[in-house]
Parts: C-alpha cells; structure tokens; sequence
C-alpha cells in the first residue's frame, strides 16, 4: 500500500501554496529535492511516493517560520502542519508515520526509521550541494538578509557545511562531494581579506 495520487497531488499543492505564500523554500529548490528524491527512490527500490510526500513538506513551514523569527521550530512546524493534512486526508498511520519520520530527520537531528526519511535528507542536502541549488541559494540571500556579502558567505558556508555533514547516502556523497570542496574554495576565495 502506499499513498494515492490524489493525496500526493493535495500534498504537493498545499506545499507549493506554502512555498508562494511566505517566498521559502524557493521553487527552485522545491523542484531540485523533489527530483533527487524521486531519482534516489527509484534506484534504492523504496516507496517513491512516501519520499515524494516528505519532501513536499520536509520544509513547508520554513517561509513562514522564517517570518515569525522562529526558524529553529520550522521541522516541528512542518511536522505538525504535515501531520494534520495526512489526517485528514485519512491516510494510513504506517504512510503518515513514515512521511513525519520524512519531515523530522530531514536535518538529522532524528533518527531515521525508514530508508525513504534517509533519501528525503539526502534529497534536502543536495539542493544547497548541487550547482544549481548552490546558486540559487545565494540569490535568495542577496534577496531575503542583506545586500552584505560577507554576511552572505558565511551563511552560504555554514548551510552548506551543514548539508555536507547530513550527508548519508555514499551515492550522494560521490556526486556532491566535488561541488562540496569547489564551494568551499570559492568562499574562501571570496572573502575580504
């Protein structure tokens, strides 16, 4: 058994209303953990749509924990919020079990019960890993803190040293680990001296 179309495409919307409602995640690293996820799902032979659904809101409560000055809570935020849809939209205790387990060891803070909350952490990891996710990151800082770049880098240097060590999936980790160190190096680079 596993979740049904409709709820997932009610999940994804709720999600994406979220997302358009507060400006975070941006869309572009909405779509990036989306289709990690779904790649990583499939080539480790786990239930997709349970990953799909916990990176559908893994983070659906970051805009508007972000707004409320209550970014440390945005994983309960998310998981609360989470745990209401899958109730009403009657799903199975097992599913909606699995997809808080998504949404609550996404920053590794929680121990992951199922492989599908590994994949929805690695997928989270790598949209601030990969190039493009890296990049869009930085505008959205340019965007949403300041316009003081070093501000900036060491933001960008602490989130992707963060994600880095998240890391759990050796496929992940060969794939980013280039990036990884390139980064570093550019915000190096980058700073005053």
């Amino acid at each position: 058994m596993s979740l049904s179309e409709e709820v997932l495409q009610k999940l994804r919307q709720l999600a994406w209303a979220e997302t358009e409602k507060y400006g975070t995640p941006i869309p572009e690293h909405f779509v990036i953990s989306e289709q990690k996820g779904i790649e990583l799902a499939e080539k480790l032979g786990v239930d997709v749509n349970i990953v799909k659904a916990g990176c559908y809101l893994m983070d659906c409560k970051l805009g508007q924990a972000l707004k409320e000055g209550k970014i440390q809570d945005h994983v309960a935020m998310s998981s609360k919020w989470g745990s209401e849809w899958l109730s009403e939209l009657r799903v199975d205790d097992d599913l909606k079990n699995k997809v808080i387990n998504c949404i609550e060891a996404h920053h590794g803070a929680v121990p992951f019960s199922c492989l599908e909350a590994e994949i929805c952490a690695n997928a989270d990891c790598y949209r601030f890993l990969s190039a493009r996710g890296f990049f869009a990151y930085m505008t959205l800082l340019g965007k949403r803190d300041s316009e003081d770049l070093d501000k900036n880098l060491q933001f960008m240097e602490s989130k992707i040293d963060e994600k880095h060590k998240i890391l759990s999936l050796d496929i992940c980790k060969k794939e980013t680990e280039e990036n990884y160190q390139m980064f570093k190096k550019l915000i190096m680079k980058s700073r005053k001296n």
